[in-house]
């Protein structure tokens, strides 16, 4: 991990008291985003935290599209989107889970990825793991090697990752922890 990027990141990522909701602290991205030299490190500290040889890299509707595209360009990897159901056109699988906020279904494409191709799945952040579990899940669906998770910012506090080792993912990382 390189600590100038760690800390151009961290400086950019803004902190929203009460939403979405009275008592959370929200974690805007935003700024990064609007960064040319903080989202140019966001996604060279994802890239670089993949192990080699990654096939695919999945995204997750909405705020992990943001990421994973980029980083499966810095790879040479294809990009994948898992998106919110009806938003793809063609034979889907689809994983229902539960978030802080209700239940959400995520759906990806049958032939989206081929039978044993190394997936990272990139994504925004790491929370309860509801979202990437459910990720885990379809790409194993498909036959898919889900070799690494790699996030932008985790919620420690959450306890995420405990639940994605319990999921037997135990290849986390995250760029900023808090």
């Amino acid at each position: 991990m390189n600590a100038a990027n760690k800390a151009l990141i961290s400086s950019l990522i803004r902190d929203i008291p009460d939403f979405p909701k009275p008592g959370v602290l929200f974690k805007d991205i935003t700024p990064l985003l609007a960064s040319a030299a903080g989202y140019r490190a966001a996604i060279s500290e994802l890239a670089a935290s993949a192990p080699a040889g990654i096939d695919v890299v999945v995204g997750m509707e909405a705020r992990g599209f943001i990421f994973a595209g980029p980083v499966a360009l810095e790879l040479g990897a294809g990009f994948v989107p898992v998106r919110k159901p009806g938003k793809l056109p063609g034979d889907v699988y689809t994983q229902t889970f539960s978030l802080e906020y209700g239940d959400e279904t995520l759906a990806v494409h049958t032939d989206a990825i081929l039978p044993g191709a190394k997936v990272l799945v990139i994504d925004d952040v790491l929370a309860t793991g509801g979202t990437i579990g459910a990720t885990a899940a379809l790409v194993n669906r498909l036959g898919a090697e889900l070799v690494a998770v790699s996030v932008l910012l985790e919620l420690s506090f959450l306890g995420g990752r405990e639940h994605l080792a319990g999921l037997g993912i135990d290849n986390t990382t995250a760029v900023i922890t808090v």
